[in-house]
């Protein structure tokens, strides 16, 4: 327990007094209200060496006391030692563990209270809810909104504004769109934590009218509202634009942006390549005192990166402050994808030998990338084997397709084959994919037919680019029996190739 006091209240003798009762209440009382409450668990040590049993009613503020400090074994300890645990304390103990992020043990308590025969309510039911929601806790069904909701029906627990926030968020979190929406659609008041959350459900399955909708409906807004409209239309180059709509908007009305709105609207730019719009945001970004974040850094130069801007890319990272490994990522990255395949190795050895950063999965990525625009299939082979041998990382499927491209590239195709077979998963459409493409870039029908077949047993209709590759290979190769069939085939799929277009900026008007 805590130190004791330097001076401490006088214990009580015989009966305790009611002045003495409501001088305890009074002074913990004060503790848990002040900025310094770890000073009130002092108190609690003098009770216990006075030998005084506290009431519930100061048990409960002995409670409240040591959640307030952090001190959860203390919270349990006067939690487990109440003569008779009332709903109050119950609740009191499942907020303080959720707030810890101890929701294993939250659930462990709401069972606990269920069996002791005390009734929930609304309070109880929201924090659930909200436990419901918590990433990274697999043992819990993504059903479980609904049987949480169903115990309110069944407990008679009649939901406030609040309880419908939490239902609505539980339900949105677990993919119940539909059933987020009627509990929207009966609450009293739209507030901007329901409609915020129905907005980022609808955006996550792509229903951007449905989210159109209730952010025209919600009529106070705040930041955290634009955001989830700004990420929402960032996250495809359909809707894109409506992201830099809705930030200049947004500032029309006098919200400001924070690091959340300028990471998705760099996003945006980056998906669309205007690099004249990004340079307008980067400007008003160096404006704030959020241009120093790491996170940022790393968006602006993925962002020049794809719009082709690899020197502005460079000047960002060269004025970092502060890398991580997405930062070292993000250049190694934009180097190798804007025909710099030489200075992204270089770069991946300097952050290794130089920085100490350990490169991740998608840093790998990138490298083993450069080394095919490269040719340098040696190195690539290197690196590849160096995920497991030097950093413990088992490569993904992305991994393997890279070497198959690699490898492929540099008109290895047999070999590219035989490292797909000796794959220890079976090689999925993007590893097929790549030797498709490698050997249709070199002509081999053989090879390439092996890696149609795989494909379109795979991704009959996903890869339409594909079919057409596949075609013109055998159309190069004289096979004109082949590409009829084919291109039958893509007729009865209804498969036909996607008119092209780019979306880097020209516009400098």
């Amino acid at each position: 327990m805590p130190p004791p006091p330097n001076q401490v209240l006088p214990p009580p003798q015989g009966s305790v007094s009611q002045s003495i009762v409501t001088t305890l209440s009074s002074a913990l009382q004060h503790f848990i209200n002040s900025d310094n409450p770890p000073h009130g668990q002092k108190i609690h040590t003098h009770i216990l060496k006075s030998g005084f049993r506290p009431n519930v009613n100061i048990s409960i503020k002995l409670l409240i006391l040591h959640l307030k400090c952090g001190s959860l074994a203390y919270a349990r300890k006067v939690f487990d030692e109440l003569p008779a645990q009332t709903l109050s304390s119950y609740n009191y103990l499942i907020g303080g563990y959720l707030k810890r992020g101890k929701v294993e043990e939250s659930f462990s308590l709401v069972r606990r209270l269920v069996l002791s025969g005390e009734k929930p309510d609304r309070y109880t039911f929201s924090m659930i809810l909200r436990a419901s929601t918590c990433a990274g806790i697999v043992a819990l069904p993504c059903s479980l909104g609904r049987v949480i909701h169903g115990q309110m029906i069944r407990k008679d627990v009649e939901p406030d504004d609040v309880l419908y926030t939490a239902l609505v968020d539980s339900y949105v979190k677990n993919g119940k769109v539909q059933y987020a929406r009627t509990m929207f659609d009966m609450t009293l008041e739209k507030n901007v934590i329901c409609s915020t959350s129905m907005i980022s459900g609808y955006m996550n399955r792509g229903s951007v009218e449905d989210a159109e909708d209730i952010f025209r409906k919600t009529v106070k807004k705040d930041v955290v509202l634009f955001n989830a409209m700004i990420e929402g239309y960032s996250k495809s180059v359909e809707y894109a634009r409506g992201s830099l709509e809705v930030y200049i908007d947004m500032q029309r009305l006098n919200f400001l942006p924070n690091l959340s709105t300028f990471a998705s609207v760099i996003g945006a730019c980056s998906v669309l390549a205007l690099f004249e719009v990004g340079q307008q945001v980067h400007s008003h970004l160096m404006k704030t005192g959020l241009f120093l974040d790491i996170k940022m850094g790393s968006a602006l130069i993925d962002m020049y990166s794809k719009c082709g801007r690899v020197e502005d890319a460079q000047r960002v990272f060269d004025h970092m402050p502060e890398k991580n490994v997405f930062s070292w990522t993000s250049m190694i990255d934009g180097y190798g994808k804007n025909g710099y395949p030489d200075k992204a190795l270089e770069l991946f050895h300097i952050m290794q030998r130089k920085h100490q950063i350990e490169p991740n999965f998608v840093t790998f990525l990138s490298a083993l990338s450069a080394c095919g625009h490269a040719g340098l299939v040696d190195k690539g082979m290197e690196i590849f084997e160096s995920m497991d041998r030097d950093y413990s990382l088992k490569p993904r499927m992305e991994h393997y397709a890279c070497m198959v491209d690699l490898l492929g590239r540099a008109g290895s195709l047999r070999q590219a084959w035989e490292f797909a077979m000796e794959m220890p998963e079976k090689p999925n459409s993007d590893v097929w994919a790549a030797l498709l493409s490698s050997s249709t870039v070199h002509g081999d029908v053989e090879m390439a037919n092996i890696a149609a077949k795989e494909l379109f047993k795979l991704n009959p209709e996903g890869r339409p680019g594909a079919y057409v590759a596949f075609s013109n290979t055998l159309a190069t190769a004289g096979k004109w029996e082949s590409v009829i069939a084919l291109r039958e085939k893509m007729k009865l799929s209804g498969i036909s190739k996607d008119t092209a277009c780019s979306w880097i900026d020209t516009d400098s008007g």
